[in-house]
Formats: C-alpha cells, structure tokens, sequence
C-alpha cells in the first residue's frame, strides 16, 4: 500500500478526488500537474515524468515533488495509482469493457489522434450538464455587450465563437492581445457586459485579468476550459469544460470546437423563426 492510501480521507476512493480534496495546498506548478493528472487521466496513466512535465508545461523534478507532496515515495508509485484508477474507470460492474475502442491497440498515428478526438467528444458530453449549458446559452441571449478573451491558439477560438455569433447578429468582441486596443476593450467592461474566457492548460495573466476585472464591475463571467480546476474557472460565474486529451505535441481542440458550435445551435434554437431568414441569406452568398 503506497503512503497516500494512508493519507487519504476514506471517502476519497480514487487518486483524482485524493488530488482534488488537496489541490489548495499545491504551489502553482504543482497545481499545473493536478490539473493535468485530473483532466486527462487516460494519458497520465502512462507517461514519464518527463513526459507528464511536459505535457503540464513545467519540470520533471516538480513531477517527483508533487507526488512526494501527495505522500508517494515517487512518480512510479504515483503513476501506478493513476493506472489503478484508470483500468477501474474502463471497466463496468460485471468486470465487462464500459465501451471499446474505436480503433485496435495497434494503430497508426492518425487513427491514435482521431480515436482521441472521438474519445474528448464522449467525455465533454459526459462532464456537461444541461443547466450549464442552458445557463450558457441565456447569459449569451441576454447579454447587451459580449467581450471574448483568447490568446495564442484560443484567439483563433475566440475569432471563431464571434463569428458564429454574428451569423445570429450578435455582436462580440475580441481581446487577443496586451495591445492598447485590447485594453481599452476591456477598459469599457460595465455590469451589462459578458466576458467569456477562452482557456487551454495554465491561463495566460491576461485571462485572470479580464475575468478579475470583470468581477470587480459585476460583469457576467464565463469561463470555457480544459481544466476542470482552471485558475479562470475559480472565478467565473459560470464555467463550461472541455477535454483536449491528444497522443500529440498539441492539445486537441475537436471538442472546445464543438462545444462552440453547440452554444451557437442553441442560441439559434431559442428563436428560430427569427434567425432563419439570416442564416439562409448567408448559405445562399
């Protein structure tokens, strides 16, 4: 029996709920590791340290500590708990697979990065709940001023999201950038405005000071990650979750995609006789 399985409160019956019921006691590099043994437990089950610290944007060394922190006398002792976890989540109660794969164990690169892609789908259907996403859909309806912060790849997200909104004409605005016109934008954030943040791995310090910021002037918050512990989420009012688990260098994007595509189809739902004649306009251009 590791140390940890001594640790750890008896409600607390598997390693992700053991890191989730500790998660305030991390550094912040620690929590980068948490979040990414919580979020995408299938992949952390198999990785090296070094593989596991690259994957969470930090160092192996922080690896070792953290599962030191958590009471394992090291990585392996930690990877093998996740591995536990992993098996008994993938198996039903008469010990049958829950699901098999989409493709064999013995597949080639691109069949691995559509099998995850398929597999992020199931699982962000899985983690969402209707309310949340109603509760999203209404503060997007509502909303007299809609601000959209993404950097780096989610500016891309962000551009996207705003662009299905306009096909709705609803107006959006985009904040990419620590630029003088990005600023102001945010500058102009009132108790009317909803600020939607963007997030992929550890949040950019521009995305903590919009969502702050917005707080500070009783903005509506909402916060779109692929960390179910993400820094943005802790204070969001509301917080959408997304997985991006990949066998590549490059977190998967498929269902953050989808999931925008699903905001747009319910906005559109909730008045489509008024939409219509908009949308087919823009099919026939």
């Amino acid at each position: 029996m590791t140390k940890a399985a001594t640790k750890a409160p008896p409600q607390l019956k598997s390693l992700s709920e053991y890191i989730q019921g500790r998660f305030g006691e991390f550094s912040r590099s620690q929590k980068d590791v948490a979040r990414y043994i919580v979020d995408h437990l299938d992949e952390a089950a198999f990785l090296t340290a070094e593989e596991l610290a690259g994957r969470a944007s930090t160092s192996s060394s922080t690896v070792v500590r953290f599962s030191q922190a958590l009471g394992f006398e090291g990585y392996p002792e930690l990877q093998q708990a996740a591995i536990e976890e992993y098996r008994s989540s993938t198996v039903t109660g008469n010990g049958a697979a829950s699901g098999e794969a989409l493709f064999s164990f013995d597949h080639s690169e691109l069949e691995g990065s559509l099998g995850a892609d398929h597999a992020n789908l199931e699982e962000t259907a899985r983690n969402l709940t209707r309310e949340q996403v109603d509760g999203a859909v209404a503060a997007l309806a509502g909303a007299q001023r809609i601000v959209i912060v993404g950097v780096d790849q989610m500016a891309f997200f962000a551009s996207y999201l705003r662009h299905t909104l306009s096909l709705l004409d609803i107006r959006a605005e985009i904040v990419a950038s620590t630029g003088g016109e990005s600023l102001q934008r945010l500058g102009r954030i009132d108790e009317e405005t909803l600020v939607i943040v963007l997030s992929s791995g550890r949040a950019h310090p521009l995305l903590l000071r919009a969502m702050k910021l917005a707080l500070h002037r009783n903005a509506s918050t909402l916060a779109i990650s692929d960390a179910s512990m993400s820094e943005v989420g802790e204070h969001a009012g509301q917080t959408l979750y997304f997985s991006s688990n990949s066998p590549s260098f490059a977190r998967s994007n498929t269902a953050l995609m989808a999931l925008v595509q699903a905001l747009a189809h319910g906005l559109y739902a909730r008045d489509e006789a008024a939409h219509k004649d908009r949308i087919r306009a823009y099919k026939l251009k």
